[in-house]
């Protein structure tokens, strides 16, 4: 009985001394995983829970955390990041605010929204919003536009009170984009979106290995790279046949009646 209790005993504190390890190495299981929308939020870029576009993902918190999320996002698409954080009856004056990394972890400048808001005493809650620039498929390397692959979203609360640090709060995230079309196309593409862990599964793909190294498991409902057709290919092609009319119909204007007669006027 001593000697069963001493392995329990054993056995727990392994079990306990792998549990952070393995929650820094890996992300948050996914919402296809959970069969819902996530209800946790991660606390640094390698634990960011994933979402999906389309989702409310909700999470308990303490004022001052870090929460991180994680989606995708592909060529073509104005992603729109909207975050509303629920406060506690009472607190004072907060300022919340949302950044969004993509997936090299470069900061992306919203194009316009209240990324960051400060809320008054007491209130109930605040609502942020983050338009990012339309992704892009290929771009140079010197350039900061946000390019195919995993985005990062990190919710926190800047320059809060002493009286309010570890208060609860509740975060809800959703994600949406619009798809902008051939307006933002361009010629060329990267060999590969940027998701964490994709080179190593390149490199497993051609060895025929089956082991996943991948560290993100979320892709665009239709796959990467999904937006190559766009209303670009039909605008070149009404402008083709356009041009062509426009051809025929000068040809026919000035082409004139044949070739004169030969026989002189008045014979």
């Amino acid at each position: 009985m001593r000697i069963t209790r001493v392995l329990s005993g054993a056995l727990l504190a392994l079990g306990l001394a792998a549990g952070p390890a393995a929650a820094d190495s890996s992300p948050s299981p996914s919402a296809s995983e959970e069969g819902g929308a996530p209800t946790t939020a991660g606390t640094s870029f390698r634990t960011a829970t994933e979402v999906g576009q389309g989702q409310t993902a909700t999470a308990s918190a303490s004022t001052g955390d870090y929460l991180y999320w994680s989606f995708p996002a592909d060529a073509g698409q104005r992603p729109t990041v909207k975050a509303t954080v629920k406060l506690p009856d009472t607190h004072a004056a907060e300022t919340w605010q949302i950044d969004v990394y993509d997936g090299l972890r470069r900061r992306q400048a919203c194009q316009y929204g209240a990324q960051t808001r400060t809320a008054a005493a007491n209130s109930a809650s605040v609502e942020l919003t983050c338009v990012l620039r339309t992704v892009r498929a290929w771009s140079e390397q010197w350039a900061d536009d946000p390019l195919p692959g995993t985005y990062y979203i990190r919710l926190t609360a800047v320059d809060v009170p002493a009286s309010d640090l570890g208060l609860p709060v509740g975060a809800e995230i959703r994600v949406d984009s619009e798809d902008i079309g051939g307006s933002a196309a361009v010629d060329g593409s990267l060999a590969e979106p940027l998701v964490p862990g994709v080179a190593v599964k390149s490199q497993e793909d051609e060895e025929s290995s089956s082991a996943s190294a991948v560290l993100s498991s979320i892709e665009p409902d239709d796959g990467w790279a999904s937006g190559w057709w766009s209303d670009r290919w039909v605008w070149t092609a009404i402008g083709g046949v356009l041009a062509a009319l426009a051809g025929i119909g000068g040809y026919a204007l000035t082409r004139g009646t044949g070739r004169p007669s030969r026989v002189p006027p008045g014979a």
